[in-house]
């Protein structure tokens, strides 16, 4: 991702930045987005029509490292389609076990699958 990022002519790189307030208003939207230079301390606005935040590419699976299986890379191995982990009663959600996508969007629907696995294991262990 790295790469592709610094390979792309439309993507400035703003090294040492952090980002300090997103600008913008209920009309127009996001406008431009206060960056801080971490070293300088020094602020600057930068024009831009959209925010996106990402939080990394690693799963917080460590708690759970020995206990449930998981590949490689720390993604909880599950029974796809369903939530089932190799631990009887142990169902994964989200992100954690989705290294393909990754998104929340897939994180709430891993959630419904993983809610309703819990009441079937409910029900038919009572």
């Amino acid at each position: 991702m790295q790469h592709r990022v610094m390979e792309n002519p439309k993507i400035e790189i703003l090294w040492n930045h952090v980002p300090a307030e997103v600008l913008g208003n209920d009309m127009d939207g996001v406008t431009g987005v206060r960056v801080r230079n971490v070293k300088t301390d020094e602020t600057k606005d930068v024009e831009i029509s959209g925010f996106f935040v990402a939080i990394g590419n690693k799963p917080n699976t460590e708690l759970f490292a020995g206990q449930i299986d998981m590949d490689e890379n720390g993604y909880i191995k599950v029974a796809d389609p369903s939530s089932k982990t190799n631990i009887e009663g142990v169902f994964a959600a989200g992100d954690v076990c989705s290294p393909m996508y990754r998104q929340a969007i897939v994180a709430a629907g891993k959630g419904c699958v993983a809610a309703i696995d819990v009441e079937r294991f409910l029900s038919e262990n009572k």
